[in-house]
């Protein structure tokens, strides 16, 4: 295949990856100490970490599809979705925070360790560690097939060069490299959305006047669908409501984000970073839904392959309708690298970060030194690396359908582990076998829903899954504490400091204790 990148193009993609490499070699050695090497120090500025969260949860999935639900029926009630994300974030902010910051935490499920034991936080760094690095491994995929359009390279190595480069910088520098090239990545991929924006607008057949009759009779500027329904998205009971759970399971029990969180100065920065960044993310969405109806104008006259689904459409227009050699496809491929790198690299560092607090650091009777920690920490950032890469080629000879439903259940995991944040907060007694026997109520509820019910005829809407997982686990894991006796003493109360070995809950069932 012919590469549709001209000579600027390939300078402004190099430039945009070596900017990445640069970042952490810039801040490679200052990582001494395993606190270091994960958080910064706990020193990055609100700003950055802000910064950090928006790209981080912007994938290429996000890039592209975003647009094609402006380019489709759903236009502006996207941001139904993205109200709801926003009240998430409130409630994480006055509910979940505070937990965070009492003890000198590195992992998110060592609170579930303190309040439960040490068996419900190994289980539940084991569930974020399969379904993040399944998820991102398919997001790299994804990823990967733009590269090989817009290159002319194969899939394999379009999937190893995109990861080569996120772990390399990454293994070099660390939460500080990861937290810098997520703020230069967002630059970047923002930069290529707005400068879209300006490309489409110059190619419609009626100009700026033609877009407003478009946008006008096709009805895709309505922000608000009061109806309840199931079975749709877009409606302003599954935006509030099944927004705000997704957002508390992803921006509040997810490693990934509370990596971040624990790297910012004080409590009130990361409150700082989290509120404004769902504010940040409501914009950059009505952005990315502004290009896909811009898109929808330019294709009433210009034809499209048979086929093509609306989140197909922006790549298309990148590939064939972008001035040549400009510089402007190079940019909307960095822009769109950006987007997979921050999302990549966050994982890398997240699952590194679970494996060594939550699966290592626990089970050995000497606290390892300084510099084996750091050690032990790189060679997992490069083993997950390797694993999503292997997953992303592995994912070349799945079907579309199995790639998207491969995707729904890695998103699992944020009823479950939210339900047991919930369980550990709001319950008196906490048993490690309810807690356990409510998760499996909760991932069998969800299978159940998602490849159950469609069997009926009947469909649930994603906003609603994180909901009912959420539910089924809380609800079910408060019915077992009720019906498993709680007889042993509690050891499980003080915050963990990893100077020294944790402390933690090896019962079976703790009684009302102090808080963490």
């Amino acid at each position: 295949m012919q590469s549709a990148l001209g000579i600027v193009d390939i300078i402004v993609l190099l430039l945009a990856v070596s900017s990445s490499i640069f970042i952490g070699l810039k801040v490679a050695g200052k990582e001494e100490s395993l606190e270091n090497y994960l958080l910064g120090g706990r020193d990055l500025p609100w700003w950055a970490i802000l910064g950090s969260i928006v790209a981080t949860e912007t994938s290429t999935a996000t890039v592209l599809s975003v647009p094609g639900h402006g380019f489709g029926k759903t236009g502006f009630l996207f941001l139904q979705l993205a109200l709801g994300f926003i009240l998430g974030r409130l409630i994480v902010v006055f509910f979940l925070l505070p937990q965070y910051f009492d003890g000198k935490l590195i992992s998110a499920y060592e609170i579930l360790g303190i309040r439960f034991g040490t068996t419900t936080k190994r289980i539940a760094s084991v569930l974020f560690l399969v379904t993040r690095n399944l998820g991102d491994g398919l997001r790299l995929f994804l990823a990967a097939m733009v590269l090989e359009k817009l290159v002319g390279w194969p899939l394999a190595w379009s999937a190893i060069a995109i990861g080569g480069v996120t772990i390399l910088y990454t293994f070099l520098g660390g939460m500080r490299s990861v937290v810098w090239n997520d703020c230069i990545q967002f630059l970047i991929y923002m930069a290529g959305s707005v400068a879209a924006v300006f490309v489409i607008i110059d190619q419609l057949p009626g100009g700026w006047s033609g877009f407003l009759d478009y946008a006008h009779t096709s009805g895709k500027w309505k922000l608000v669908d009061p109806q309840f329904s199931i079975s749709d998205p877009f409606t302003l009971w599954a935006g509030l409501l099944g927004g705000a759970v997704l957002s508390m399971g992803s921006h509040g029990t997810d490693q990934m984000m509370v990596q971040r969180y624990l790297s910012a100065r004080s409590q009130s920065d990361a409150a700082k970073a989290i509120l404004w960044s769902g504010v940040i993310v409501f914009l950059q969405f009505s952005l990315f839904l502004f290009i896909g109806m811009l898109l929808g104008c330019f294709y009433q006259s210009n034809l499209l392959p048979e086929g093509t689904r609306p989140d197909q459409v922006f790549a298309h227009f990148i590939i064939h309708s972008f001035p040549p050699n400009t510089g402007l496809v190079g940019l909307m491929l960095a822009a769109i690298l950006a987007a997979v790198m921050s999302t990549l690299s966050s994982s890398l560092s997240a699952s590194a970060s679970s494996v060594v607090s939550d699966l290592w650091l626990s089970n050995v009777t000497t606290t390892p030194s300084q510099h084996s920690q750091v050690t032990v920490t790189r060679i997992a950032t490069v083993f997950f690396g390797i694993l999503q890469i292997g997953i992303g080629i592995w994912a070349s000879t799945f079907a579309q359908s199995v790639v998207d439903n491969a995707l729904t259940i890695a998103g699992f995991s944020t009823g479950i582990l939210l339900g047991w944040f919930f369980l550990a907060l709001l319950t008196q007694q906490r048993s490690q076998l309810a807690a356990i026997l409510g998760g499996t109520v909760g991932l069998a509820v969800l299978l159940f829903l998602q490849f159950g019910l469609p069997w009926w005829k009947i469909t649930i809407a994603f906003p609603w899954l994180p909901v009912f997982g959420t539910l089924a686990t809380l609800l079910s894991g408060i019915v077992f504490n009720q019906l498993i006796p709680c007889d042993a003493p509690s050891t499980a109360s003080t915050p963990v400091d990893h100077s020294t070995k944790q402390s933690e809950s090896s019962d079976t069932c703790t009684s009302p204790s102090p808080e963490p």
